[in-house]
């Protein structure tokens, strides 16, 4: 049973789904994790677990198979609950779909949401985003893939990068240029795995091992017309709207993930004898703890209000990118001081720790770099 604090923006339905969370994450992740780091992938077989335990319907439609609820307190929660796993690269792959399945959900047709959607809820396919490209990042209205017009197809030539569940996912929303230069040119088509033209090669990266990522090439790749989610030359500003829920994700998962550093070390310095005494006995590891509390309770309270300021129909976009940035940069701090806590221990592959560590660069970039975000801000702000 999770003992929690009153709460003034939560109910006894969240409580309820933070339990039933921590539960799969005990049971079905956490005695897995390390093998599938080494492997560098999750087994298929999670996806079906993950939407038994309510984890890939967060936010999404009911009539396909969602929870049917936009609370983003919901989402917080699965962000923070899977974090305690100690790997980013598990809630990157498990739920690619939150980035890849939006648009789709939002503005696609009802003959997409049965396709490309149900099946995903459901736990039997994989959804991945393709935006990024190799010759520009958060540059989106820049992007060079294009999508030619040819009857009842689209002949799609370019390619992707970086890519969230690239390898694994069996459709993937692809942003592409059917117009002219600039915002107004991009559409978003939803391209199917073993389509032919499209081919993908894996990418190594520092953490998120089992995250899968990869290139994807289009060569003369034939999609269909209606696989294009929405208006044809209009899916600029459903890729915007995408990256701000995102980034909210990004910075519950930052704080998810600090969170347990703190409690890794706050254990190990208890446990750990130095001197004849315990670790934690020594005033500047107190401090290093205090630190990091002081770091994970602010960042928390303005997730909570941000979380409770979109739910209330707002969006505040600068104050989202600003905490994005707080919380990831924080993060970084406290994964360090967590690995100097643990010493040599620290060092060692299979704590949790080291893994966050290894892990916490991508999240200062993933989403949107900082300066992207402190730029964005800049700008919602009038500077």
């Amino acid at each position: 049973m999770i003992h929690v604090a009153p709460h003034p923006f939560l109910t006894n339905d969240h409580d309820i789904y933070r339990q039933q969370l921590r539960r799969f994450v005990q049971l079905d992740c956490e005695p897995n994790i390390e093998a599938w780091e080494q492997a560098g992938e999750l087994p298929r077989s999670l996806q079906r677990k993950a939407a038994e335990a309510g984890v890939l319907g967060i936010g999404f439609p009911e009539e396909y198979g969602g929870s049917g609820d936009s609370d983003p307190f919901f989402q917080s929660i699965m962000a923070e609950e899977l974090a305690r796993t100690g790997s980013g690269g598990l809630i990157a792959a498990l739920v690619s779909h939150r980035i890849g399945s939006p648009p789709i959900a939002v503005h696609g047709s009802a003959d997409q949401k049965e396709r490309f959607l149900r099946p995903v809820l459901d736990g039997s396919r994989i959804a991945a985003l393709a935006i990024t490209e190799p010759g520009g990042g958060s540059d989106v209205a820049s992007l060079r893939t294009t999508a030619r017009r040819d009857g009842d197809h689209y002949i799609v030539n370019g390619s992707k990068t970086f890519i969230t569940s690239g390898m694994r996912a069996d459709y993937i929303t692809v942003a592409v240029r059917t117009g002219g230069t600039g915002m107004g040119g991009i559409s978003l088509l939803v391209v199917e795995a073993g389509t032919p033209g499209f081919s993908r090669s894996p990418l190594q990266k520092m953490g998120w091992w089992c995250s899968d990522t990869a290139t994807l090439y289009f060569d003369q790749c034939r999609v269909p017309v209606s696989n294009r989610i929405g208006e044809e030359d209009r899916g600029f500003m459903a890729i915007m709207d995408n990256f701000n829920n995102e980034r909210l994700m990004l910075a519950a998962q930052a704080w998810g993930l600090g969170q347990v550093c703190y409690e890794e070390s706050l254990n190990y310095a208890r446990q750990r004898q130095t001197f004849g005494q315990p670790l934690i006995v020594r005033q500047v590891i107190r401090h290093k703890l205090v630190d990091m509390k002081m770091q994970l309770d602010a960042i928390k309270a303005q997730l909570d209000l941000l979380c409770w300021q979109v739910r209330e129909g707002h969006m505040p976009v600068a104050e989202i990118c600003l905490l994005k940035n707080l919380s990831t940069s924080a993060l970084e701090q406290i994964a360090g001081e967590a690995v100097q806590i643990f010493g040599g221990a620290g060092y060692l592959r299979g704590t949790k720790v080291e893994r966050i560590f290894l892990e916490t660069k991508v999240m200062s970039i993933g989403g949107g770099a900082s300066e992207i975000m402190k730029d964005l801000a800049s700008r919602q702000l009038a500077y």
